[in-house]
Parts: structure tokens; sequence; C-alpha cells
């Protein structure tokens, strides 16, 4: 695994950064929407949060903290708030998210306040929420549903926590009577927690077997145990973030043999990037997809038309 991380931080110290988006890479994407025929893209896991929170968290990566397996890891998009809206509309990202986490007790409903003023001035921001295991989550849940929250975002990694929680059964089960979808953090990439793993989210599973999950990362470097929790459970789902790009591929690489699962699975696959936060250009995650080979009718759907869908858009 050293050796691995050690390869994955040499491709990153000689990954290309810019401050943002250059007019070449913005052309790239239009042509890639292009040749698919898209009216857009719609970006189920990007980053959006208190300025000051997500200083910190681009503090993290700069040092290299443990959860990112102490991979060097430059953030790309290190730009304002304003500047990076303008660059995913540059893209031509029709609808994005505000992937919020919180690490500790007390932290989540304020979360939810900045994201829902969020999503009301920026109006192609879905409407992002989350949750922690802890005393009155079920009630700023609910506040949140009941103010329009359109996602959910948890982060088992980062929270140390277990999903299958009893303190977070009841939020659970709103969010699968709702149909409100979850991207889940869950996978045990770029570095294990103690609860990351298909375990603890297979018992929530058993219990609310409607919930939306849409596993992260695919569920890096699960990748086939998640799989084949989405294919037990039709209502579960998969983002790209970060999958199938050189960067990860030198760590934590994809399992060639489970392709054509991932095909098979083409309604129910999303795409994120993780944007802002990639050591990379954003037009490379597309690339990545590209290159799998699987079909412009899957890739179409990835990129726009099962989220599009998903979320009424």
């Amino acid at each position: 695994m050293n050796d691995h991380r050690s390869a994955a931080a040499g491709a990153a110290r000689h990954t290309p950064v810019s401050d943002g988006a250059s007019a070449e890479e913005s052309a790239e994407v239009r042509r890639f929407r292009e040749r698919l025929g898209l009216p857009g893209l719609v970006d189920v896991h990007t980053h959006f949060m208190p300025e000051r929170v997500l200083h910190k968290v681009w503090n993290y990566f700069d040092t290299t903290g443990p959860l990112i397996g102490g991979l060097e890891w430059p953030i790309t998009y290190r730009r304002a708030e304003a500047e990076r809206a303008a660059i995913l509309r540059e893209f031509g990202v029709r609808a994005f998210t505000s992937m919020i986490y919180p690490h500790k007790p007390g932290m989540a409903a304020w979360l939810n306040g900045w994201a829902a003023d969020f999503a009301r001035r920026t109006p192609d921001c879905l409407h992002t929420a989350t949750l922690f295991p802890e005393p009155g989550v079920e009630t700023y849940v609910r506040e949140a549903v009941e103010a329009g929250a359109r996602v959910f975002k948890a982060h088992v990694q980062v929270g140390a926590y277990d999903p299958a929680d009893e303190l977070l059964d009841k939020s659970w089960g709103l969010l699968a009577d709702a149909g409100i979808p979850v991207v889940i953090h869950c996978g045990s990439g770029p570095a294990p927690g103690r609860h990351t793993g298909p375990g603890p989210v297979a018992r929530v599973l058993a219990r609310h077997p409607r919930l939306r999950l849409v596993v992260a990362h695919l569920g890096m470097p699960e990748y086939e145990e998640f799989l084949g929790l989405a294919e037990r459970y039709e209502q579960v789902r998969l983002d790209t973030t970060m999958a199938f790009t050189d960067f990860t591929e030198r760590f934590m690489p994809f399992p060639r043999r489970a392709l054509p699962r991932v095909a098979a699975l083409g309604d129910r696959v999303l795409l994120g990037t993780d944007f802002p936060n990639i050591p990379y250009p954003y037009v490379h995650q597309l690339h990545a997809l590209e290159r799998l080979d699987l079909g412009p009718q899957w890739l179409r759907a990835v990129c726009h038309d099962n989220a599009a869908r998903l979320f009424g858009i």
C-alpha cells in the first residue's frame, strides 16, 4: 500500500494545476457534451460549504492528513465561492450539490442552515443537507426535508460513526419515506475509517431497503462489494467521484473484471467529481469515464439522464 501511495503522490506532484477553468478546458468539456448530444451535465458530488469550513478542509489536504491516506493532494479549483460556481456553469453543469458534512455533534444543524441559504441564492444547486448520530437528529432532518432539501450527504469516514447507529434509524426511515437520495461516503478509500466498508451500510439497507443511497466514489476500494449492494437493492446507486481517474487508478484501481457490472447498472450510476477538491482538471473525470468504452448511451445516462430523472430536473 505504501508503494501505491508513493506512486499516487508522485502523480499528484506532476499533475498540472490551474487557478481555475481555462478557456481550453471549458472548450474541451463543451466538446465532450456535444459528442454525446447532452444539454448539460448533472454533478451530484460537488462541495460548497461555509468558507471557513472549506478552508479548513483545504488545509487538511495541504497537510496530507491521515484520512486522505498521506497523499499529496493539490486543490485544482481553489477559488472563491462565486468563481467556483461560475466555473461549473462554464462547464455546462445544469445542477450540482453542496456536499456538507459534520465531524462532530452539534454541527449538522448549523451546516443545514447554511446550505439552505446557499441553495436559495444559487438556483442551480440542489438543496443539500446532512446528519450526524446525535440526540435531536430526527428533528433537524425533518426540518430540512420540510424546508425542501433534495439530497443529503453522509460522511462515515470523516464523521467516524456507524451509519447503522440506532440514533440514525428514524432519520433513515424518514428519508426513505420521502424518497430523498443520500450521497454517502462509506467506502474505505482513500483511507479506512472506524466504520467504513460495506458491512455497516448493508445493516442500514436491511432495515430500510427503499432508502435511496448513492454510494460515493463507487465504494472505493470495496468496489465489487458495493456493486453487490446495488444489485441487491434497486434504490441503491453509485457515483463516479474520482473513480477511473489516473490519480485513483495508481493506488486503488477499479477491477476491470467488474466493468460489465457497472455497465449493467447503467441507469443507477451518477456523475460525481468532488469539485473543487480534486488534484486534476475537471475534464479528466469525464475523459476517464469516456475511455471505459461502455458506449454513448451509458455515458449520456451517467453524465446527465440518471440524475436528471432522480431529481426531476
